[in-house]
């Protein structure tokens, strides 16, 4: 190959500046990248030096060109590391990102049937409806006719009701509780969690600078109570984070007596509740008790997000709380969310058009579907390599290794097999639950499922 005369050192600056954009290119997928007289323009340089950049890229591999059509990326897989992250959480998200990988640690409900479609399609015919001029440069609660939706949801009598302005929405469900625990005085005292406890929870007190308690979750769901009693009467608990309906990722389920003993003594020691509501609606059994049917209404903060449900597009997460209302609004006009305001009017539209209850019957019936037929694998396949309880709700099982195990190996000789897994230790801040694994039964069941268990399986029993 010659170089061009006219670009003895132009093409190198060229050259690094396709390499960034195929690195920043989604990694699955062959990409069209521009043409030749395109890539000229945008660069402000000749066309032989951009055609010269392409030809290097061309003879790495890197890039391929199709006749009339132009240069695509050639799309390959990331090398996996096999050596040991100091985080294994960020190790699991990164190599379940990857092309190729099949993510047993999923946590993606919606992924079976999602309302992503319904909701574009709304959200099409109102942008037609409320022209852009006329609309708030921010709502910093939400779009009112979402938290509207949202009180008339949670609404259940006279006695429990919830009115728009005790609802407010925020970009995540990361942001709304980092708003709520700062708004509320919260950040930097002591909390208790229920044992497993989910990463993202975790995390967020963490960096609250929150010090945690774990009470351990037994087989059936519950708590040892008289523990707990001592524990709050020692300990400067300030806070407790339960889930509303089943005890996430465990699957179990904790009885009404049980919720209502807690939240009397919650009460009577002023400690607020925050509940987890994420996955308050995917439930098998009819629907549980929630300690919101028990706790004191003044310290009482209820939160959740849509993704679970709706899909990706819909990321909101949400709080409905009744007491420092004054708090939570001058926390919430301070961060000043700016969410697209057609977006919540359309998930409140599919809210108040009832098209979401139908949703959660199916999507619970699908859940219920793909649990069975995990559960058949487990079976078939575990052959005493780990205990299986049948979850009462969510979309994984909380399994246990049947003899002593180092789960870091097995999700490093897993990872090697291209399939990821979720170790217990991540739902513990405490480094608890070394024996379990979450495996997520939300999966694209067009894979060789019943492959990856038995893998899974095998890599238990062979590890030490």
């Amino acid at each position: 190959m010659d170089t061009p005369k006219d670009a003895p050192f132009a093409y190198q600056a060229v050259y690094r500046y396709l390499v960034e954009l195929i690195e920043a290119s989604p990694s699955q997928g062959d990409h069209k990248l521009p043409s030749l007289r395109q890539l000229a323009q945008r660069l402000g340089v000749s066309v032989s030096t951009t055609k010269y950049a392409y030809a290097l890229l061309e003879d790495e591999g890197r890039i391929y060109a199709r006749p009339k059509f132009g240069y695509f990326t050639r799309s390959t897989q990331a090398p996996l590391s096999t050596e040991r992250a100091p985080s294994l959480l960020d190790r699991v998200f990164a190599n379940a990102r990857q092309p190729g990988m099949l993510a047993l640690s999923s946590d993606a409900p919606a992924m079976l049937m999602s309302l992503e479609n319904p909701l574009l399609m709304i959200e099409r015919e109102m942008a037609r409806q409320y022209p852009r001029s006329l609309t708030p440069l921010y709502l910093p609660f939400g779009e009112p006719e979402l938290r509207a939706a949202l009180a008339e949801r949670y609404t259940c009598s006279t006695d429990n009701y919830w009115q728009a302005d005790q609802v407010y929405v925020g970009a995540d469900l990361h942001s709304v509780l980092a708003l709520s625990l700062n708004a509320l005085g919260l950040a930097g005292t002591v909390a208790l969690v229920e044992s497993p406890c989910s990463w993202a929870i975790l995390r967020q007190l963490k960096a609250a600078n929150i010090r945690v308690i774990e009470l351990h979750l037994d087989a059936d769901g519950r708590f040892d109570l008289p523990a707990l009693d001592e524990m709050l009467k020692h300990e400067p608990i300030r806070l407790a984070l339960l889930s509303s309906t089943v005890n996430i990722p465990h699957g179990s389920r904790m009885p009404a007596e049980d919720k209502q003993q807690i939240c009397q003594w919650l009460a009577e020691r002023d400690i607020w509740l925050f509940e987890n509501d994420t996955y308050g609606e995917l439930y098998f059994t009819p629907q549980p008790a929630r300690y919101r049917d028990f706790a004191d209404p003044q310290r009482l903060l209820v939160f959740s997000t849509f993704d679970k449900v709706i899909g990706s597009e819909a990321p909101y997460g949400y709080v409905l709380c009744r007491g420092c209302g004054a708090q939570l609004q001058q926390a919430f006009l301070a961060r000043a969310f700016r969410l697209s305001p057609i977006r919540q009017k359309a998930i409140a539209k599919l809210f108040t058009s009832k098209r979401i209850d139908p949703h959660l019957h199916t999507l619970r019936a699908l859940l219920q579907d793909c649990m069975t037929r995990m559960k058949g694998l487990l079976d078939e396949h575990g052959k005493g390599a780990f205990e299986v309880q049948i979850p009462q709700g969510g979309a994984c099982f909380w399994l246990e290794a049947t003899h002593p195990v180092d789960m870091h190996r097995v999700f490093d000789r897993l990872l090697a097999e291209r399939i990821v897994i979720a170790p217990g230790e991540l739902f513990s801040q405490q480094g608890a639950w070394k024996q379990h694994v979450r495996l997520s039964f939300t999966l694209d069941w067009s894979k060789d499922i019943a492959q990856a268990v038995e893998q899974l399986a095998r890599a238990i029993r062979q590890s030490p």
